[in-house]
């Protein structure tokens, strides 16, 4: 039989993996969210998480030590001024394993040794390669099902994305929130152009335009995938 004393060892023990773990989840929690939302209050994000707005704010603060979120000030009214939390670079960094620093020297040594036409064509023959296995993979259902069954394929490669229907109710948005090649994205344009030819071929009885574009603008990249037939 287990003394009380050994018991009360375990149960403080146990007490500190599951605090642990609690803050592991709710700071990661938080993260995720401003990835999303590009930016929120306190209050919002606690609402969202679950926990008390006193909590989120130490979580915020303590990510905020650590360089991965950063605040601005504003004011909405009467009353105290808010802060409003986004990422910082760190913070997005998060999300990258950093399994792409091979493509990105591997893409310096292609441009180096091909002509841009050349490097052109090998991306566009990838982008439909990919397109063709993603199309044998989402099958033929209606355009949501395909999405989500994107979605998962997309996730899996290190994607943070989802999709959403739009407020017409004949669009759908596909949103990525991180990109697993963003490095190589931001020092070769091109890549993006196929991605969203890779969006394309993936869905060719849509019209496929790219709406948001984080290089750019916004804090995701978002295609809107609208059925050819509505537009005829």
């Amino acid at each position: 039989m287990t003394s009380p004393l050994i018991q009360v060892a375990i149960g403080c023990i146990s007490c500190q993996i599951m605090t642990t773990e609690v803050q592991v989840t709710t700071r990661e929690a938080a993260l995720n969210l401003l990835l999303k939302k590009g930016e929120s209050s306190a209050r919002d994000l606690a609402f969202s998480v679950g926990v008390s707005v006193q909590a989120m704010r130490r979580h915020l603060r303590s990510l905020e030590v650590e360089g991965f979120v950063e605040s601005t000030l504003i004011s909405l009214g009467p009353g105290r001024p808010s802060n409003l939390w986004q990422l910082t670079i760190k913070g997005r960094n998060f999300f990258n394993d950093g399994t792409e620093r091979f493509a990105l020297d591997l893409m310096g040594l292609i441009e180096a040794n091909l002509a841009p036409e050349k490097v052109e064509g090998l991306l566009n023959q990838q982008a439909l390669e990919k397109a063709s296995s993603y199309r044998h993979k989402i099958g033929e259902g209606d355009i949501s099902e395909r999405l989500a069954k994107l979605v998962e394929l997309r996730n899996q490669e290190g994607y943070l994305a989802d999709y959403q229907v739009a407020e017409n109710g004949m669009s759908w948005f596909l949103n990525e929130f991180t990109c697993s090649i963003s490095g190589i994205a931001e020092k070769y344009h091109s890549v993006c152009d196929q991605e969203l030819q890779l969006i394309r071929y993936t869905f060719p009885d849509c019209k496929v335009e790219r709406v948001q574009w984080r290089i750019e603008f916004g804090h995701s990249c978002g295609f809107e995938i609208t059925p050819l037939k509505l537009n005829e």
